[in-house]
């Protein structure tokens, strides 16, 4: 009876100290809740931990020839053509694939503080977001979340590594 109780006890404090997704909708945490979000697409071939990096179009793409995710300017959240672009493809394969939902992370890079990289992630996802339910995608199969600075896609403090960094990042979910 006492080994049961220790695996028990082992197994919760392990249970304890794992990380999981963070689905609270409290803006100093940087999450949303669904109908927040959508895909994104863009550069690179790492991201969030994600179905979408391993799916049909391998890594960095939520299919064959549709990107994951876009990148942004420093300190802003408005989306230039070429991540129109990315983000009017990813729309037409969601309104093919009506039963794929998307999570959108939005990431910032290393400047700047922690609060302020959360909220700019955010605008970040919800600018993508907002973007796809415009070109017919349904709310409800988006959700947002930011990351901050806390998920780099490219380690370093170079300008090449920020500008990876300032991104939105579309994953199945």
């Amino acid at each position: 009876m006492r080994r049961i109780w220790l695996v028990l006890a082992a197994t919760a404090m392990l249970a304890a100290c794992t990380s999981g997704s963070d689905t609270g909708n409290s803006a100093g945490s940087g999450a949303s809740t669904a109908g927040n979000g959508g895909p994104l697409g863009g550069y690179g071939s790492t991201g969030v931990g994600s179905s979408s990096l391993n799916g049909p179009g391998g890594a960095g793409a939520l299919a064959e020839g549709v990107p994951d995710r876009v990148l942004f300017d420093t300190d802003r959240s408005t989306l230039n053509s070429e991540a129109q672009a990315v983000l009017s493809r990813q729309a037409a394969w969601l309104q093919q694939n009506p039963r794929v939902a998307v999570q959108i992370a939005g990431n910032c890079d290393e400047r700047g503080t922690q609060e302020y990289n959360l909220a700019l992630g955010q605008r970040r996802a919800i600018a993508a977001r907002d973007f796809l339910v415009s070109h017919g995608v349904q709310a409800s199969r988006l959700s947002t979340i930011s990351y901050g600075k806390d998920r780099p896609v490219a380690l370093g403090s170079t300008p090449d590594a920020w500008a990876q960094n300032r991104n939105a990042i579309a994953s199945t979910h």
